[in-house]
């Protein structure tokens, strides 16, 4: 069995790497069992080269790309990593292939499925408070999380109608719409598994120009970062790992 792939879309060096190793610490992956796909760098190619057969399992990472913006605000390299994600999720539903989306993941995988992306929903950089439903809490991807934990956000769309292929798996007070299922196999979180302190005190750094929250706020929010506990969302990570890439 080959390696998990993970997608980025972060055109920022230092915050794609620290989403690889936020991933390799919430998921408990070596390094050689994750092949990263930097999208914003280059045209994703055949799917057929990616080695599907031997993968065990596609995360996509988040993004400062707004799924929802307005086709003419979006940059030529947006437009071309929306294309190839869009194809590249044509062959994985078909598949029902084990797929996590984080963040932009519910965009994407929300927007691919029929359902409302919009800014109705978004939230401020900081915690908010997960509660899992029903079907939540009886899905292996979630299995050992308490009905209710922190996890942390920050974004400026979401999902406001729900596919109807989906099944919803978790919700917040302030964004209904926090993770959801579409088949048996493809999940996508609006929260940030792969996030811990430092690293969202390095993301509210790097994007503090990115319209998420006024720039002079951004060493606040990085001290107020560092001083959160958040613990439980890294276990979806780990789940996934562990229910689709046996023997890692």
């Amino acid at each position: 069995m080959g390696p998990f792939i993970l997608f980025s879309t972060r055109e920022h060096d230092g915050a794609a790497a620290d989403e690889v190793r936020g991933v390799l610490a919430a998921s408990g992956l070596s390094g050689d069992r994750l092949r990263v796909i930097r999208l914003e760098q280059g045209p994703l190619g055949p799917i057929e080269d990616l080695g599907l057969e031997d993968c065990p399992g596609i995360i996509l990472g988040g993004s400062p790309f707004n799924a929802s913006d307005h086709p003419s605000g979006k940059s030529a390299v947006q437009q071309r990593c929306e294309a190839d994600l869009s194809g590249l999720l044509d062959v994985l539903v078909a598949l029902d292939f084990p797929f996590l989306g984080a963040c932009y993941g519910v965009g994407t995988l929300g927007l691919h499925q029929g359902g409302t992306i919009d800014t109705r929903f978004g939230e401020p950089v900081g915690t908010s408070r997960i509660r899992l439903t029903d079907q939540g809490l009886a899905d292996p991807l979630l299995a050992g999380l308490p009905e209710e934990f922190d996890a942390f956000v920050g974004h400026k769309e979401a999902v406001s109608v729900l596919p109807d292929s989906a099944v919803l798996l978790a919700g917040s007070a302030p964004c209904p719409v926090q993770m959801f299922r579409i088949k048996n196999n493809l999940y996508a979180t609006q929260f940030h598994p792969e996030l811990d302190p430092q690293g969202l005190a390095q993301r509210i750094l790097i994007y503090r120009d990115a319209g998420y929250f006024p720039p002079r706020e951004a060493e606040r929010l990085s001290e107020r970062a560092l001083a959160s506990h958040v613990e439980w969302p890294a276990l979806v990570l780990r789940n996934f790992v562990q229910r689709y890439g046996t023997g890692s």
